[in-house]
């Protein structure tokens, strides 16, 4: 029996696990499935990481490491190479490896941290022939970073989510040529910084409201067409254009990785397609705990760090003070132009000071105000000069404005301001 087993050792996991292990709970296992700890940040060599947690610019390794060295200084247990196969409401985790063999573990408390996988092309339907040369963004980025592989020489990208921006650029200074990033939206899906310094600064065309309606090549990459589309998101005939390209990289979103979740039973948010949390990252199964990616998906890995210590501190309370969860609960939802808010439920009396509520908007806005809104009455409200769907959006919310809740429910909304 483990007091705590966290599953994941990527940015999100090695923080849940600190975080615990500071609190006082000393018996931890993390499992990964990869070879070694860090996840996804080892394949990130670009620079970027850490100005939020550290104050400082690092490559995503040397993020990564930060928090390696700290679990070596413990007593923390990680098994590697070890595949999670289920894990139950009774908190038994179904494990596997080449050592062990397939083992049952008994656990107190559970953090899931397993991150988000990518989109692939049959999730989107591209028409045309299957032949080689189509990649998502995250898998050229392993191979080119980590494997030595140069994936292509003329690519097309079909999304501007942030891994595929980067991908631009390390194709680029890698010696290939970046045609174009495709997007069939009206606004990018990055950060904007990542517009800017890996499209921007190479001339790498972003072509909004466009998608790539046809694949052509026998066994490799020759050709795509790319097609307008309009307001539906449906192609417009006559404006195809033709590329000659050997690759493309899809950057056409991630999801959270929830089988794991889906097996123990979690309440699962349609919006995020992550479990529902409260305001401690405790999922609706007591004792299970989600962070990171694996709830939503983030912009920036310091984000990820600051929700995972709050998971991992929060496992801790519960193992070590087995304290009944509070019986008053609000339903935080999604108002006006937003997609998702996280977390989904606070129990306002857990609250001591301020809860902070992540969340994203689904057009661009330029000024404009987020409201907090309780049954149609407007609890607070704060001005924003822009907000875009590709930036995760926060706001702090007060122990006073909640108690100012009506019927259980808060709403968070967001408005354009009309200039006089």
């Amino acid at each position: 029996m483990h007091d705590l087993i966290v599953i994941g050792g990527g940015p999100a996991g090695l923080a849940a696990a600190i975080a615990a292990y500071e609190k006082g709970v000393k018996d931890i296992l993390i499992i990964e499935r990869d070879q070694k700890l860090g996840g996804i940040l080892n394949q990130c060599i670009h620079n970027g990481f850490g100005l939020h947690y550290f104050k400082e610019e690092l490559t995503g390794p040397e993020y990564a490491a930060r928090f390696i060295t700290k679990i070596q200084a413990t007593n923390i247990q990680v098994l590697l190479d070890t595949m999670v196969l289920e894990v139950t409401e009774e908190k038994e985790v179904h494990l596997v490896n080449k050592e062990r063999g397939y083992q049952i573990l008994k656990t107190k408390a559970v953090v899931f941290a397993m991150g988000c996988r990518e989109r692939t092309r049959g999730a989107i339907g591209i028409a045309g022939s299957r032949p080689a040369g189509v990649y998502t963004a995250g898998s050229a980025q392993r191979y080119v970073n980590m494997e030595g592989y140069l994936v292509g020489k003329k690519v097309i990208i079909l999304g501007s989510g942030d891994i595929g921006l980067i991908m631009a650029r390390r194709m680029t200074l890698e010696g290939a040529e970046v045609l174009a990033c495709v997007e069939v939206m009206p606004y990018s899906g990055g950060l904007t910084r990542n517009i800017v310094q890996c499209l921007d600064d190479y001339e790498i065309p972003l072509l909004l409201s466009h998608t790539i309606t046809e694949i052509r090549g026998k066994s490799r990459v020759e050709q795509v067409v790319v097609s307008k589309v309009d307001e539906k998101r449906q192609p417009i005939a006559g404006t195809e254009q033709t590329f000659d390209c050997d690759t493309i990289l899809l950057s056409v979103g991630l999801i959270p990785e929830n089988e794991l979740s889906r097996d123990a039973n979690l309440a699962l948010d349609s919006k995020t397609s992550g479990p529902f949390v409260y305001e401690n990252m405790e999922t609706s199964v007591p004792g299970i705990f989600a962070c990171g990616n694996v709830v939503h998906v983030h912009d920036l890995v310091d984000f990820v760090t600051a929700e995972s210590i709050r998971a991992g501190s929060a496992a801790a309370e519960y193992i070590l003070e087995q304290k009944l969860a509070p019986t008053n609960c609000l339903t935080v939802q999604n108002g006006q132009h937003v997609t998702y808010v996280v977390p989904q439920k606070i129990r306002s009396e857990q609250v001591e000071r301020k809860v902070e509520v992540f969340f994203r908007v689904n057009q661009v806005f330029a000024d404009s105000q987020i409201l907090i809104k309780s049954q149609g009455e407007i609890l607070a409200k704060q001005k924003k000069s822009y907000i875009v769907p590709g930036e995760m959006e926060k706001i702090k919310l007060s122990k006073k404005v909640l108690d100012k809740a009506l019927n259980g429910e808060i709403e968070i909304c967001v408005e354009e301001v009309v200039k006089a």
